[in-house]
């Protein structure tokens, strides 16, 4: 296998560190979804954020002060800086190769992990370089460094040759590397000019001490062909550009920017910007170290935490006692806010680095803007006045639509109280509950048994549901299981849809994992977005992740989501004694409510996948749903053969 995975030339120093470098390229090859979030189109664009994070570390440590991304003709794509260079002595641990070399060809390594060199790092897991290396067919490295030019080439994470000494660089300093993601992984996919763009311009928002120049050499007719980016403003320009000229209840954001040093003697800062709009949808765009954070986490909250006390402080100031009720979700309504922080060693839930995780950063964030905030609520008393009525009018509106659907909650389910219908939850109100949106009676029936009553709620769907892309209005109307999830949810479709009359916090589709499974998952997708599109902006729309497996050993049970997984298990045994017994799944019906609440309903031990729409390329993800399940049967036809490669990967 590592054969086919890894052609070309094997190394001449062929030897017991050769061996370790195969393991991991060939691990990364085999298994990209593990750190690079998958095969897909946002996986390829993930590839060139870790080299330019690579980069952005410099700057933001003060080494580099221009960073160049160029997309060329033939696909490659290059990233180069001006910083101190990858170092290109003898490694320590083995001097027999380049420090370079074991950078970018062995897994957790890096310049990153002793805390000496950056003191925040947008990179920290330490296999950026290394990924993006394994999943290249080509990639070559230059660095200028100590006024010399070194230069090394790789193939599939293998070294193509010894890293060269090319001459002298009097006038040059800083590391370049150009690299071609491999079609064997990624097919026909290819890197797009305005994802680039778009995320070349956001880096330069996040650190306004760089020039970030953008080159490319494929034409997409919207996209420039060179640019320069530097914004001095930060995120207050960025978050003017992101409002597009709406209207504000502030003339000028809230915005700023601390040293956790000043605050709480420890390294890092966060940066911020804020207003409240009546024109448009709230959104929020959090960082950490430059790197994007679209699943939230611990810099959010104390983000909120800050805002939420502090408004409420300044309604108890002003003597309007309507301020105690409002809640983080009325400040997110109607709020267009960036949070950018920087922290060292910080902890991300998964290699694509989606959420923060660093306990410490929601404490220094809320110290940090809450005094901030309090001072600029009291110097702009008429743009506070405006934001605290906006705040109190969104609060009082909430209480009043929830006042009515604990009433509509009562009639709601007995309309639907009828067999493989709605199976309600007793909570009164919104917050925290759940509406399991199940495949087919069998699943609602063990579900049944599997929930939590309090508030987990059951709607059992039977068969697959209308593809609405395309459907008549007439037709999506009169469409059973369509009027009873919208009855279910208490909202409307399109048009009528307001997201204050949901009436549960999270919605999960819980399919079977299989090809009809994903079928239907799509199919409700679909329905979501095109019809009640701010559910998923909002973060309500989740996938439960069901596993495939359990394997019992005596008294040894897990539970496994795939078959790899299920034999890389059996190799290593499960701790007890005997046989390893293994039953597959073949749907949610054949699990019992123990094996259920285990693995899919209980929060404390379950795997939810949260729906989101990539904020760099919205456009992109109406595109592809046109093309999968709209009229146009070619459209799809020309997308299965494009990734016609993947179908060996599905469970049928």
């Amino acid at each position: 296998m590592a054969e086919d995975l890894l052609s070309g030339p094997a190394p001449s120093d062929y030897d017991a560190a050769s061996i370790q470098v195969l393991e991991d390229m060939e691990h990364v090859r085999l298994r990209p979804g593990m750190y690079i979030g998958g095969k897909d189109d946002r996986a390829l664009h993930h590839m060139v954020a870790e080299i330019v994070d690579n980069s952005m570390d410099e700057a933001v440590a003060g080494h580099a002060s221009w960073i160049e991304i160029e997309l060329h003709e033939n696909g490659h794509v290059s990233v180069r800086d001006n910083g101190r260079g990858i170092p290109t002595g003898p490694h320590p641990k083995d001097p027999a190769k380049s420090a370079l070399e074991i950078i970018f060809c062995t897994l957790n390594a890096g310049g990153k992990f002793s805390g000496d060199n950056y003191e925040t790092s947008g990179g920290l897991h330490g296999v950026g370089s290394s990924v993006v290396n394994a999943l290249s067919d080509h990639l070559r490295v230059e660095v200028a460094r100590n006024k010399e030019l070194f230069a090394m080439e790789f193939s599939r994470g293998m070294p193509q040759g010894q890293l060269e000494k090319i001459g002298a660089a009097p006038n040059r300093r800083g590391t370049s590397v150009t690299f071609h993601p491999d079609p064997e992984i990624f097919g026909s996919l290819q890197l797009k000019p305005a994802r680039l763009f778009a995320m070349a311009r956001s880096k330069a928002y996040l650190f306004s001490g760089v020039k970030i120049r953008w080159k490319t050499a494929i034409a997409d007719g919207d996209t420039p062909t060179e640019a320069e980016f530097h914004f001095p403003g930060g995120l207050s320009d960025f978050l003017k550009d992101s409002m597009g000229g709406a209207t504000t209840y502030a003339d000028q954001p809230f915005s700023g920017k601390v040293e956790f040093r000043e605050k709480f003697g420890q390294p890092g800062k966060v940066e911020w910007a804020i207003n409240w709009t009546p024109s448009r949808d709230g959104f929020i765009r959090s960082y950490c170290n430059t790197v994007p954070t679209p699943e939230g986490g611990t810099h959010e909250q104390g983000f909120w935490a800050a805002i939420l006390k502090g408004v409420k402080a300044y309604g108890e100031l002003v003597n309007n006692r309507k301020a105690a009720q409002i809640t983080r979700e009325d400040l997110i309504g109607g709020a267009g806010a960036l949070v950018s922080c920087f922290v060292r060693e910080p902890e991300f839930v998964g290699q694509t680095k989606d959420r923060l995780a660093t306990t410490e950063a929601a404490r220094m964030v809320e110290g940090a803007v809450r005094d901030h905030f309090d001072n600029w609520l009291a110097a702009d008393t008429k743009s506070a006045g405006a934001i605290l009525d906006f705040l109190v009018l969104r609060a009082e509106e909430r209480l009043r639509r929830r006042q009515e659907k604990e009433t509509a909650r009562k009639s709601a389910t007995k309309k639907l109280r009828l067999p493989g219908k709605l199976t309600d939850c007793t909570a009164k109100n919104r917050d925290g509950t759940e509406l399991f949106i199940v495949e087919g009676d069998s699943a609602g029936g063990s579900a049944k048994g599997a929930r939590f009553r309090e508030f987990q709620a059951l709607l059992p769907l039977k068969g697959k549901i209308l593809n609405v892309l395309g459907a008549a209005s007439s037709k999506l109307g009169s469409n059973a299981e369509i009027s009873d999830l919208c009855e279910a949810l208490g909202v409307g479709m399109g048009s009528k849809f307001n997201l204050d009359d949901l009436r549960y916090d999270r919605i999960i589709i819980m399919t079977d994992a299989d090809v009809d499974g994903a079928h239907i998952a799509s199919l409700l997708m679909t329905f979501f977005f095109t019809q009640m599109r701010p559910l998923i902006d909002q973060g309500h729309l989740y996938l439960a992740c069901p596993p495939l497996y359990r394997l019992t050993q005596g008294p040894k049970r897990l539970y496994v989501a795939n078959d790899a997984e299920k034999d890389r298990m059996l190799g290593v045994g499960l701790g007890g004694k005997g046989k390893i017994d293994v039953q597959r799944f073949k749907g949610l019906g054949e699990m019992d409510a123990k094996d259920l609440k285990e693995t899919t309903m209980d929060p404390a031990t379950r795997r939810l996948i949260r729906v989101t729409i990539d904020e760099d390329e919205p456009g992109q993800t109406g595109d592809l749903v046109e093309r999968l399940m709209g009229k146009k049967p070619e459209l799809r036809f020309q997308y299965i053969q494009e990734n016609a490669r993947f179908v060996e990967e599905l469970d049928v």
